[in-house]
């Protein structure tokens, strides 16, 4: 995409809008014994002017990601949703369904299957069809979201779940950007990607899950109804189409880092213990655009096996069983992914038990000043 034609509409008219500069592949996560420095590749976002959707700019890597594991919260929000759709009227007995899943895991097709819907395999037609957080991997989208709208029957239902991109501005969230997630969606960018497919909205769902993510229902045939139109409310209101707001995310990069290095740098004056949690994507760009190493963070925590023993893209930093974070007994546990909050005080009550304390990437400033005195 070096010249800078839009994934979706085709258009080249268009901004950068935040630039990461070079960064490693943040999927790539190395034996901890195999030297860096790691290759790294440009990591940018680009705004259309046409359609309004965000997206990656270019991305020369080779997904190579370890499967992670499911967050809880991840699996109560697809529960959650079903019941809503179905309450909608929007899931027949006997209906057809297919899925396109995220390459990260996670389906939702066990609690499809208990409302009396039927998988379908390979390109066959199917009367719903559900992509959760799979299209934004897609590096052409036009051709990725054409190939859902053919596959739909007469009378049949698109349901797209994404992370919004009002959320993503709203929040700060910068780090949402990284390798192999090409597409960062706003309702109002969407709606007119569903357009060139011959959809249209019909109702949406928001969740807390991720800050703000939404499940959009679309047809052949269908007016948005109050919901949708209040989320294009909502976009216009945080300047989802405009390049400037979005370029704002570039401050923000420098607040998250520098509160980040700040909290490590001081919790290791003071003598403190530190580890993290979650070898999340959203990590890499952290770690990085903060300086962060091993001797800042000695190691990362994460649930899923095929992480361990491996190190943290662009760092020294191991990535360890949650069983050895206990016993290490940190009195910082900085969470790299919030959502897992609740999750994680439940799985390892050990943690402040023993006086230590998690720490969201996300509430920084002033986390330090609350922590318990050194043990």
């Amino acid at each position: 995409m070096t010249n800078r034609e839009c994934r979706a509409c085709r258009t080249h008219d268009g901004h950068l809008v935040l630039d990461l500069g070079e960064q490693p592949a943040c999927d790539y996560f190395p034996q901890c014994d195999v030297p860096g420095p790691d290759p790294v590749y440009p990591l940018q976002m680009w705004l259309c002017s046409s359609c309004g959707l965000a997206q990656l700019l270019i991305d020369p890597t080779i997904p190579s990601e370890p499967k992670g594991a499911e967050p809880a919260a991840l699996v109560r929000q697809a529960q959650d949703a079903v019941n809503r759709v179905a309450a909608a009227g929007l899931l027949p007995d006997g209906a057809r369904v297919a899925e396109y899943g995220s390459p990260h895991g996670g389906s939702w097709l066990g609690p499809l299957a208990e409302r009396g819907l039927v998988p379908v395999s390979g390109l066959s037609q199917a009367d719903v069809i559900l992509d959760c957080f799979g299209m934004m991997h897609a590096a052409d989208q036009g051709a990725a979201l054409a190939e859902r709208a053919n596959r739909l029957a007469p009378g049949g239902i698109l349901l797209m779940q994404y992370h919004s991109l009002e959320t993503i501005v709203r929040l700060g969230q910068w780090n949402a950007l990284r390798h192999g997630h090409y597409a960062y969606y706003s309702t109002t960018a969407l709606t007119a990607m569903l357009a060139a497919a011959g959809l249209s909205p019909r109702t949406a769902w928001c969740f807390d899950l991720y800050g703000g993510t939404v499940l959009l229902a679309a047809s052949r045939t269908a007016e948005p109804d109050d919901t949708v139109r209040s989320l294009f409310t909502d976009e216009a209101r945080t300047g989802v189409r405009d390049p400037a707001v979005l370029g704002n995310l570039s401050h923000d990069v420098l607040t998250s880092a520098a509160e980040l290095r700040n909290l490590l740098t001081r919790a290791r004056d003071e003598g403190k213990s530190v580890l993290g949690y979650s070898a999340a994507s959203r990590a890499v760009a952290l770690l990085c655009a903060a300086g962060i190493d091993q001797d800042l963070l000695p190691a990362v925590a994460d649930a899923s096996p095929a992480k361990h023993g491996l190190r943290m893209p662009g760092t020294a930093i191991p990535v360890i069983d949650p069983a050895e974070m206990v016993a290490r007994e940190p009195e910082l546990v900085v969470l790299f992914v919030p959502d897992l909050m609740d999750e994680v005080r439940a799985a390892y009550p050990q943690i402040e038990a023993g006086g230590g304390r998690w720490v969201d990437t996300e509430r920084l400033s002033g986390s330090l000043q609350q922590d318990p005195q050194p043990r």
